[in-house]
């Protein structure tokens, strides 16, 4: 199965998957977690945050994700997702897609900003940034949706809600 985490950034995405990642883990053992930043590094950074650099990293994601798959090891993937037909491709490529898309207002992640990355954006320092210069269409029919209230009540309670959702993985080696 791959775990699919949706959301703009800073809506939690890479917080909830390790914590995902760290329940499920000792009776997963074929599990992997991967973040679109990190799968970026990967590759030394060698696409921006256009929308066309963007939609080359979301390709290689889902690319790789496939092969996980089909080698029967779940993913957990926290990535901003923000191609409709790329999402279409998951659910059509993989043996199991989980979305699950964090609904946190824009208004609510400029205010907490920790990064920085909305201000900068809107004063013009930064380019290319999902929410603010590039559109974020909402998952068109995700599995689950944590909203803003779920996040009130912090991370662990987020993922104690996408277990109870999630179907049951096979734990095979």
């Amino acid at each position: 199965m791959v775990i699919w985490l949706i959301g703009l950034s800073g809506a939690g995405k890479t917080t909830l998957a390790r914590g995902l990642y760290e329940r499920l883990k000792p009776t997963v053992p074929n599990l992997v977690r991967l973040d679109g930043d990190e799968f970026r590094e990967i590759f030394r950074n060698d696409v921006d945050h256009t929308v066309e650099g963007r939609r080359r990293n979301a390709e290689r994601i889902s690319l790789f994700c496939r092969v996980l798959d089909q080698q029967g090891i779940h993913v957990i993937a926290a990535v901003l997702s923000i191609f409709p037909e790329w999402q279409q491709w998951n659910r059509d490529n993989f043996r199991d897609y989980f979305e699950i898309f964090l609904d946190v207002p824009l208004e609510t992640l400029k205010a907490r900003d920790d990064k920085g990355l909305y201000r900068d954006a809107e004063a013009g320092r930064a380019r290319n940034v999902v929410g603010v210069d590039i559109d974020f269409l909402r998952p068109a029919r995700p599995d689950l949706v944590i909203s803003a209230d779920h996040h009130k009540q912090g991370a662990d309670a987020c993922v104690e809600r996408i277990l109870a959702q999630l179907p049951r993985l096979d734990r095979h080696h």
